[in-house]
């Protein structure tokens, strides 16, 4: 069995905060654990807004509190983000994430990150990158 604490893992390696200020995430479950996902609490800044396009994985989002939007580039559409909204980035959909006011988000990522992966230039993680150590 696995057991982490949240407030425990944010002051480990675990916490990794983007280098354009934009987001911070403690990354609960990794690669490493052998579970299929990873499973990582991620605040959003307020203010932030940001393109990504997760090429190589697909994402799961749960907004625990905040507000903000999520749009998919492809079409303009627009989704209003609240706690309790689920939005699922099921098709490597390119998109731009705003928050209106600081979100934090229950994320799932499936192929599971290592653990210190950052968004590269097109807003995507890398298949491959360092593993987080216990």
């Amino acid at each position: 069995m696995i057991v982490r604490q949240l407030q425990e893992a944010e002051k480990t390696d675990r916490r990794i905060v983007s280098p354009d200020g934009n987001w911070e995430s403690t990354r609960l479950l990794l690669k490493g654990d052998n579970m299929g996902f990873s499973f990582h609490i991620t605040t959003i800044y307020k203010g932030a807004d940001f393109r990504l396009h997760y090429q190589n994985h697909l994402e799961s989002v749960y907004c625990i509190s905040g507000k903000g939007e999520v749009e998919t580039l492809a079409d303009g559409k627009k989704y209003p983000i609240s706690p309790g909204t689920l939005y699922n980035l099921d098709q490597n959909d390119e998109h731009m994430l705003r928050a209106f006011e600081e979100m934090r988000m229950a994320c799932v990522f499936n192929p599971p990150l290592h653990g210190t992966e950052v968004h590269n230039e097109e807003g995507s993680y890398e298949l491959e990158a360092e593993p987080v150590h216990d």
